[in-house]
């Protein structure tokens, strides 16, 4: 089993709607957001816990594949879904 990891940077909505996305793609074994373990530190902000309404969140999901081939494909649609919703997609090897 191969494992694809992305963070999706977003709405709730743009989020749901690719992790649905993906869930309809035959072969794929299992699809799942996973909590940020270490909340990201701004920058700009004397606070960590603040963020401006014109950000979107992150939101980082995993998706168990049984070959190479599948996790080309779910890169790909996750890729365009989430282009298609001017969201940003980052794929990592680990959170």
């Amino acid at each position: 089993m191969s494992m694809v990891r992305f963070r999706l940077i977003g709405s709730r909505y743009d989020a749901d709607a690719v992790i649905t996305g993906l869930h309809g793609i035959s072969g794929i074994e299992h699809v799942e957001e996973i909590d940020d373990l270490n909340p990201r530190m701004r920058d700009d902000s004397s606070s960590s816990e603040s963020v401006s309404d014109s950000e979107g969140q992150v939101y980082c999901v995993e998706v168990e594949v049984p070959t190479d081939q599948i996790a080309d494909t779910a890169r790909g649609c996750a890729e365009v879904m989430a282009n298609e919703r001017d969201a940003g997609i980052e794929f990592v090897d680990e959170f």
